[in-house]
């Protein structure tokens, strides 16, 4: 096939719509039993997109969604219907063990078989392997992460983590409990979430604005007073309210809204523990003051996998995985090419993230990419595309000399952003407008294109030379 998809969630989906509409045979393989990837496994109470809902869809598929931000029902449902709409049925069931690049094509072992294609899109996404970093083997009750949600019968709860996932489950099962201890390493920082809807443009416009923000932390430090106003109203008691509190600038992590975590953090049920966790005991768990609260239930709610996805280790060129080369720095150009990985596409790739954007703002533009790429390569007949090394050296490095102004590294904080060497591999240091303007159109200037020699068939492995084109 010209192209396998890895993955059918937001950006599988995606791919595969944007592909087959221009002719290519594009494949998609899920190794879970349905599609809709984040928003199938995340089903914790309270499950809701954090970015408005009016920036939440595809720009050839809109919706008119029925609050400012949609739960997790709403936008599951939303790409079934677009998945079926377009005819995208993946192949379910069917999970990438190990894709080998053979010269000229992947060679990808599946869980249902092996499957040859041209190019290779990851579309495994970074909101999918939880993150669990401690061991609580030795506690007897029900242990979970929040992304692998389960009813629990448990009457005194403790929740590990005060991230996205925490703060909107948190206020959904504190009513139900007798006790819930809420584990808090860092303190963040939580706005009021706002109701009102609005169209598309204008929300887009007003999140570029306050992009600015996370350029300039200067500007962060008076926005950030927004949320003190808020904890301030929120929290009546000044003991809480100072462990609520926190200790880096706004937008350093992930910016969170909401206008209930606060409140239910006020209730005589929940106890704030403002510390890490240390150990954990049969039948409860230590914090780092060294006092065990006894508990029957444990919820994780400690992210995911971001900068060492599991996927990367599976990719490979010979011996050499993708995750060996990036050595727990994941690098790429325009967070799309990896050099050495020939005709290998990642979505929501290495320096992508914004923090005040759309996953789909990102997919798409990273989709349009990869279109003029693949496009160009089938327009010349060119079989073989690796972006060259110098280039993709130049874009990280500048990528890294301006994350060094943002409030995502200027800001006082560790971030999930910062990788195992603590490399901000995760953060667009720029403006979203300025990622759909950069990551627009392939240049085969960029890469080292493999020509195939005349008269050949396009399936000969034995008529690629090495070297790039001489247009380039």
């Amino acid at each position: 096939m010209d192209v396998l998809v890895i993955g059918a969630g937001p950006a599988g989906i995606g791919a595969a719509i944007r592909l087959r509409a221009l002719g290519f045979d594009a494949h998609v393989i899920e190794k879970a039993p349905a599609l809709g990837g984040t928003w199938r496994d995340n089903v914790y109470p309270g499950c809701a997109c954090d970015i408005p809902s009016a920036l939440y869809s595809y720009s050839f598929a809109p919706r008119r969604w029925s609050a400012a931000f949609s739960g997790q029902q709403e936008i599951l449902a939303y790409l079934q219907e677009t998945a079926a709409a377009h005819g995208v049925v993946p192949q379910y069931d069917t999970e990438m063990l190990d894709a080998a690049w053979d010269g000229s094509r992947w060679q990808v072992t599946t869980t249902s078989g092996v499957i040859t294609a041209r190019a290779l899109v990851s579309a495994t996404g970074p909101w999918h392997e939880p993150k669990i970093p401690l061991d609580a083997a030795v506690f007897q009750g029900e242990v979970f992460h929040s992304a692998r949600w389960r009813d629990f019968s448990g009457r005194r709860v403790a929740v590990v983590g005060t991230g996205a996932s925490a703060v909107q489950f948190v206020p959904e099962i504190q009513p139900s409990v007798d006790r819930l201890y809420l584990f808090q390493r860092t303190a963040p920082w939580v706005l009021p979430k706002p109701s009102v809807k609005l169209p598309r443009p204008v929300v887009f416009g007003l999140l570029e604005l306050f992009s600015f923000g996370f350029r300039h932390p200067a500007v962060m430090k008076v926005v950030q007073r927004l949320g003190l106003l808020h904890l301030r109203r929120a929290v009546p008691d000044p003991a809480l309210r100072a462990a609520l509190t926190p200790d880096f600038v706004l937008g350093c992590k992930r910016l969170l809204m909401s206008n209930t975590y606060y409140p239910a953090l006020t209730q005589p049920n929940v106890s704030v523990v403002p510390h890490a966790v240390q150990g954990f005991t049969a039948d409860g768990i230590i914090g780092a003051d060294g006092v065990e609260r006894k508990v029957d239930t444990i919820i994780f709610g400690t992210g995911f996998h971001f900068s060492d996805p599991p996927v990367a280790s599976r990719v490979r060129v010979g011996d050499v995985s993708l995750a060996s080369v990036w050595r727990g720095s994941p690098q790429a150009y325009l967070g799309t090419s990896v050099h050495g990985f020939p005709n290998l596409f990642l979505l929501l790739g290495p320096n992508l993230g914004t923090g005040h954007s759309s996953a789909f703002t990102i997919i798409e533009t990273q989709l349009r990419y990869i279109a003029s790429a693949l496009t160009s390569l089938r327009a010349q007949d060119w079989p073989v595309a690796d972006v060259r090394p110098s280039v993709q050296a130049a874009f990280n490095s500048s990528v890294q000399v301006a994350l060094q102004r943002t409030v995502y590294n200027a800001g006082g904080c560790t971030s999930y952003y910062l990788d195992a060497n603590g490399r901000n591999s995760t953060m667009w240091p720029w403006s979203t407008v300025r990622m759909m303007r950069r990551i627009r159109t392939f240049d085969p200037a960029d890469y080292d294109i493999t020509q195939r020699r005349a008269g050949t068939s396009p399936d000969s492995t034995t008529a690629l030379l090495n070297g790039p084109a001489s247009s380039t």
